[in-house]
């Protein structure tokens, strides 16, 4: 399984991820940066599709992609599964973000298995487990 973290999120987390998922070979689950792979700034139009192809799963905080019709159809359309990080509100700081991702980790990447694509799945502060959206 592939997980590509967007541009949204600090690359400190996505590295954090990769590292901590890194010895965990027998999940075989791998964890990019959509800037490492596709370049900063691209467009999501031009990278929905290709992680897509992938057959990745995209990790964001731009609840956009599900919000606007058109890049909702789009990641409907080529089978993307999405999963929107809402951050707590505002006044939060670094750690209380990094806690957010690590503290989920597990639940999402035991919910996304059970999942056919494509899918979106929202993780607020207060969620348990993602919510299909």
């Amino acid at each position: 399984m592939k997980f590509f973290i967007d541009e949204n999120i600090s690359p400190n987390i996505a590295q954090a991820l990769a590292i901590l998922q890194n010895p965990r070979t027998d999940e075989k689950i791998e964890v990019f940066t959509i800037k490492e792979v596709f370049g900063a700034g691209t467009p999501d139009e031009e990278w929905i599709p290709k992680v897509a192809k992938e057959d990745g799963i995209v990790i964001t905080q731009d609840r956009n992609i599900h919000r606007v019709q058109h890049q909702r159809e789009l990641y409907k359309k080529h089978g993307l599964g999405v999963v929107f990080f809402k951050p707590p509100k505002k006044g939060y700081k670094y750690w209380d973000l990094v806690l957010f991702y690590i503290k989920r980790w597990k639940t999402v990447k035991d919910t996304v298995k059970t999942l056919s694509k494509p899918f979106g799945l929202l993780v607020t502060p207060n969620s348990a487990k993602p919510e299909k959206l």
